[in-house]
């Protein structure tokens, strides 16, 4: 072997131990299954991201009646999945009628979502919020069997935007009485509060659609936002929502929602920077 092949292999050997066998394994990577999408990737402490996608899509009125007569029932299908994990296509059909297509698409520290809703029948539908459900357990190093106290441990680990500014919870005063409980709802300005989830509904209104926590050791942060949305709620599953807004839909209708994942370094501003360059059209 001459000593310039040598150097070459040497140098190859490096440059995969350093930077990665390709550009492509520095990419988050998506799997969706049984209405659970997974993120996962090396950035990731605790392992990867969890959320029912999604969870329930939801008539108006909700706030204190039966979570069942809210529940609009939905059968979902993967469409195509490429190669590499970044890109998935997800169909939901609604039981009224309405379809909804979802485009996920990862990035290196985001996850960004497009999703149009279509009404193709004659009659108005009542589809006018959704729940994806992000399950943070491992991310914030909670405790699961603490999920259901009044302040469960993680809620301290979680965010959201108040007047502009990153707002940890548990925020004071703590919401308590609702049909059902624990659990805690922010509403933003331009929703009716009779057709928010029906827990704990906070006097807090959100600023912006922005939510999440931090990493257990604190380095990193997730957050996800929508635009429209519908709520911000810290569930009793280890979870924090926002649940993006349909707002229901006229017969022939179409409507658009636009969604993003953050992971991303403990730094908060770049993180409000970021996202207002990703929502700069955004209803506060």
């Amino acid at each position: 072997m001459t000593k310039a092949l040598f150097l070459m292999i040497g140098l190859s050997v490096w440059t995969t131990q350093v930077f990665g066998q390709n550009d492509g394994d520095s990419y988050l990577q998506l799997q969706w299954k049984d209405r659970y999408l997974t993120v996962s990737g090396s950035i990731i402490p605790g392992g990867p991201i969890r959320t029912h996608y999604l969870e329930a899509y939801c008539r108006p009125g909700s706030t204190d009646r039966e979570w069942k007569e809210t529940v609009i029932v939905h059968e979902s299908r993967l469409i195509s999945e490429s190669e590499d994990h970044r890109r998935l296509e997800i169909e939901d059909r609604l039981a009224d009628g309405v379809i909804v297509r979802h485009v996920i698409e990862s990035g290196k520290d985001e996850v960004t979502f497009l999703v149009r809703a279509t009404n193709p029948t004659d009659k108005t539908s009542e589809a006018h919020w959704a729940q994806p459900c992000m399950r943070v357990d491992g991310f914030t190093g909670a405790d699961t069997t603490q999920s259901r106290d009044v302040y469960p441990p993680y809620i301290q680990k979680c965010f959201l935007m108040i007047d502009g500014k990153l707002t940890r919870l548990p925020t004071k005063p703590w919401a308590l009485q609702a049909r059902y409980v624990p659990g805690q709802v922010y509403a933003p300005a331009h929703v009716d509060r009779d057709d928010v989830n029906p827990r704990p509904l906070s006097q807090f209104v959100p600023s912006s659609g922005l939510t999440g926590c931090y990493s257990a050791d604190e380095t990193m942060i997730l957050a996800v936002a929508w635009e429209p949305y519908q709520e911000i709620f810290q569930g009793v599953i280890t979870c924090m929502h926002n649940d993006f807004r349909i707002g229901g839909l006229e017969p022939g209708e179409s409507k658009v929602i636009r969604g993003k994942m953050y992971l991303v370094q403990n730094d908060a501003e770049a993180l409000l920077a970021r996202y207002r360059r990703d929502f700069s059209n955004a209803t506060k």
